[in-house]
């Protein structure tokens, strides 16, 4: 009795209609959620020179206001209209507001537009994103990810100058009130958490700068590109708030509410500037985040 012989074995393809293993065509325990790790990329950021170089240079703005008090005597308090810059001595609270006074134009954007604008450009121009795409690492998993770090990174680089300021102004010039350019003075204790408040403001109204930054990053391969064009921007923004002939426009710009931070420095707390400036810098940092995550999703990534 002849048999007929099996057929030569295939491919597995299973019956139309009945659902696959959810690891079907991965390696045994891969998971999306698991691959670039938050602590992995953190460590990574952590050990680049840049982030090293900006360390020092936020730590070293209020040696540097030191000295030059040092050298020039103390603020001028003798013109007709006090400013903080004129109370900067008188206390090691007084010494934290100047320097977020002095850098909150300029200084402060750097960071933000260094961590979250140069994050993947930089792997575009090593040649190192396609390799992490291919780890396999989900793009939004990865964008995720590297938007997480540079958020905390930038909110490093905000709590690192103020609480650098105080410590060095309180050896100084002492531990006191916190003396206002109008007369009145804010008790000691109640200095810490108004500048609490001032700090995560300024974290806050920095989250246009951000998403920019990081729009620019997900957008070109070039790193300087998308830091140099965040601050331009955001220094076109600043330019803009002065033409007062832009009358109530300007209430649109991120750069108008930027030292709403202020009025947390008052008797009375005020709230009203520092909330329409988050809802601004909030909304643009929204939306320019999702266009990020939008353009990014469909990018040919060749680099």
């Amino acid at each position: 009795m002849s048999t007929v012989p099996p057929p030569p074995a295939g491919p597995h393809v299973p019956p139309l209609g009945r659902p696959q293993a959810p690891d079907a065509g991965h390696a045994p325990g891969y998971l999306p959620r698991r691959t670039l790790p938050f602590r992995v990329e953190a460590v990574r950021q952590l050990r680049r020179r840049r982030t090293l170089v900006m360390a020092a240079v936020l730590a070293g703005l209020p040696l540097v206001l030191l000295a030059a008090f040092a050298l020039g005597g103390g603020p001028d308090g003798e013109r007709g209209r006090a400013t903080l810059i004129d109370t900067a001595t008188a206390s090691g609270a007084n010494f934290a507001v100047t320097a977020l006074f002095v850098s909150t134009g300029f200084l402060l954007v750097i960071p933000v537009a260094l961590f979250c604008g140069d994050t993947v450009a930089a792997e575009a121009g090593w040649s190192s994103l396609r390799y992490l795409l291919a780890a396999p690492v989900p793009r939004t998993r990865l964008l995720a990810a590297k938007l997480a770090v540079g958020l905390a990174f930038s909110a490093a680089a905000m709590v690192l100058l103020p609480a650098v300021a105080l410590a060095v102004g309180t050896a100084a010039y002492g531990w006191g009130d916190l003396r206002l350019p109008t007369g009145s003075t804010l008790a000691a204790g109640s200095a810490l958490p108004r500048l609490a408040i001032v700090v995560l403001y300024l974290l806050l109204s920095q989250l246009a700068t951000a998403g920019l930054a990081f729009w620019l990053s997900t957008a070109t391969d070039a790193p300087l590109g998308a830091v140099g064009g965040a601050v331009f921007l955001t220094i076109v923004g600043s330019v803009l708030d002065a033409v007062t002939a832009l009358g109530d426009w300007r209430e649109l710009l991120p750069a108008h509410w930027q030292y709403a931070w202020a009025d947390a420095l008052q008797p009375q707390l005020e709230w009203g500037g520092m909330i329409r400036g988050t809802a601004v810098s909030a909304s643009y940092g929204v939306v320019l985040l999702a266009l990020a995550f939008r353009g990014f999703r469909g990018k040919d990534v060749v680099s």
